[in-house]
């Protein structure tokens, strides 16, 4: 079973629209959205059923014990991020403002706080037209994003696994930070969609460095190539002058918007320009995945 990540330097560039139709090009896919903080592949994979629903908990947070606290104030005093409020005649903590430093937890004199499991977000399996969808949503204000996204991954190969699929398609986080490394932590293959823009060139280096230092084979795909040709020139140039894998283009394509307004993924409109030039992408990953 084969794991391929779709990541981007930067969110925006097209990345979720790529995942969503190489989902429908390989024949027993499991997908998995990664993408944690801003999850929308289910809005193009239309989910028909949640087969199971899962609670994620993730870091800790302050809790008052009201039978011992004195109101004494030292825990709102010691506190440096400002979460520990006067409210109604007792102290409270703002679970928003709560980074779980446990200096409140240390400087109480009654003994009267300590730092519980915080439920962080939920991760779910859904059954789609095409196969089984895994995907996620962080709660407001959660910074464990990373932590989810392994959960989710661990869950995409289990029921990879048991039902025998033969690709797991990984919408990943955007960015270079933790929610992008664990999306690609093991992946057999990345694809680094970037746009012919100087940040988007930026981005993609750096998104290239952290997968070489994680030692992931990968390749790229220019996004929107013919916005700006130019810098699409360079980025094709320096992949090659890199030795990277330079898997192909996409067009501007007006489609897209129709396709995203109906919430289906692109490759199914034939009258696409996008469309083939995807195709075409999907034919250079067997041949680097699967030798066909």
């Amino acid at each position: 079973m084969k794991q391929i990540a779709i990541i981007s330097g930067k969110g925006g560039t097209g990345k979720t629209t790529l995942s969503a139709s190489l989902s429908y090009l390989f024949q027993n896919p499991v997908m998995s959205d990664c993408d944690v903080d801003a999850s929308n592949l289910h809005l193009l994979l239309s989910p028909v059923e949640l087969k199971q629903s899962y609670e994620y908990y993730g870091g800790k947070k302050a809790e008052i014990d009201y039978e011992k606290c004195t109101n004494c104030g030292i825990c709102k005093d010691k506190c440096r991020f400002d979460a520990i409020d006067f409210q109604q005649g007792r102290y409270v903590i703002n679970e928003y403002a709560c980074e779980g430093c446990k200096l409140c937890v240390l400087t109480c004199p009654e003994k009267a706080i300590k730092l519980v499991e915080n439920l962080a977000g939920y991760y779910y399996e859904s059954k789609c037209p095409k196969g089984v969808l895994v995907h996620g949503d962080l709660n407001p204000g959660e910074e464990t994003s990373g932590g989810l996204v392994a959960e989710i991954r661990k869950k995409s190969f289990s029921v990879g696994e048991s039902l025998k699929k033969d690709v797991i398609i990984i919408d990943g986080a955007p960015g270079i930070g933790c929610p992008a490394t664990s999306s690609v932590a093991g992946v057999n293959y990345a694809i680094i969609v970037t746009e012919p823009t100087l940040s988007g060139f930026h981005d993609l280096q750096r998104a290239v460095e952290t997968l070489k230092k994680m030692r992931v084979k990968f390749g790229v795909v220019i996004n929107k190539f013919d916005l700006n040709e130019s810098v699409s020139s360079s980025l094709e140039e320096w992949c090659f002058s890199e030795n990277i894998d330079f898997l192909g283009k996409i067009p501007f394509d007006e489609m897209v918007n129709l396709a995203t307004r109906e919430a289906k993924p692109i490759i199914l409109y034939e009258d696409s320009i996008s469309s083939k030039y995807i195709k075409s992408i999907y034919q250079k990953i067997l041949q680097i995945l699967f030798n066909k």
